[in-house]
């Protein structure tokens, strides 16, 4: 076990907190700070392994092919979080980013302790939901989830793109994925609790992944998230805000089109740029799969002879 422990670095004790149940209220939040501002720096050393992994990413949902995260406890519940946040961000189907937790969907809010034990949970899971054009990416901070561990390796005999990530040195679940992700984050706070700094790690790289494949997938114009689904009235106004941004006219303008387009702020960002009817911008982003800087560049080439808009 003490061989074992030496590179499970999630589980050592941290040496600036051997002493928490003597400090104070601040003293408590100041080391978690500290703590917390090296996450950052131990996910920066990871980023080509991180970039290697999204740009095959790309090329999976690109060629129809979807993703899905698989963890146990807070690692499952990350993967779920980020999947559940495409759609209204990106305007993208459901089925396209899914999240996977051991325990099933009883475990997103009750903890099942033992359910990360089941290798064969983990198989089924893979058996019932991926094909050969899907990618999956295992999250585990241990390394070694048995869960997991049994995901991916069902996940590779299908055919799957595989990544792993994790937050151990040579993780277990490195030897089973196409692109291994370790981000060392180091003894946690309170030693071995993974929903500290290993889980901010994890979910700074899930926000990596989705966000880059969804701007690579045209999802984003400039830094304006253009898909955004506008099921609320915060999110009414954003639509009109991002118009207004991308087209350089007043809110008055930018009001009227917007219901014109039906609330669709990339149809009318081409209306107003191009001057075209909503049926000639629904037309188009269809012709480029809904990528919408590759709609921009069509009507520019169309309408000027050059993509020089974009």
């Amino acid at each position: 076990m003490e061989n074992m422990n030496k590179d499970m670095l999630t589980e050592q004790r941290n040496k600036r907190s051997e002493k928490l149940h003597t400090l104070s209220v601040e003293e408590i939040i100041q080391i978690m700070n500290m703590e917390d501002q090296t996450v950052a720096a131990s996910v920066e050393k990871s980023i080509p392994q991180v970039t290697a992994a999204i740009e095959r990413l790309v090329e999976i949902v690109k060629n129809g092919g979807r993703l899905y995260y698989i963890g146990a406890g807070t690692s499952g519940r990350l993967g779920i979080l980020d999947a559940s946040e495409c759609p209204p961000t990106f305007g993208v189907e459901p089925t396209l980013v899914n999240g996977i937790i051991a325990g099933g969907d009883k475990a997103i809010r009750t903890a099942i302790e033992d359910a990360e034990d089941d290798e064969q949970e983990g198989i089924r899971n893979m058996e019932a939901e991926v094909s050969s054009r899907d990618a999956v990416i295992g999250i585990t901070s241990s390394g070694r989830t048995p869960y997991v561990i049994g995901a991916m390796k069902k996940a590779h005999d299908i055919g799957a793109v595989t990544v792993g990530l994790s937050c151990n040195p040579n993780a277990e679940l490195s030897r089973h994925v196409q692109f291994p992700i370790e981000v060392l984050v180091g003894p946690e706070v309170v030693t071995g609790s993974t929903r500290l700094k290993a889980g901010t790690a994890q979910k700074m790289v899930l926000n990596m992944i989705s966000t880059t494949v969804m701007i690579k997938l045209g999802k984003v114009y400039g830094n304006l998230m253009v898909n955004v689904q506008a099921t609320n009235e915060k999110l009414r106004r954003r639509v009109v805000q991002i118009i207004k941004e991308a087209t350089g006219v007043n809110d008055t303008v930018a009001k009227r089109l917007n219901g014109e387009a039906k609330g669709d702020a990339r149809a009318a960002i081409l209306m107003i740029t191009f001057e075209i009817p909503y049926q000639k911008a629904i037309k188009t982003l269809k012709e480029v799969n809904d990528h919408f800087p590759d709609a921009v560049r069509k009507l520019s080439l169309e309408k000027f002879g050059t993509d020089h808009i974009v």
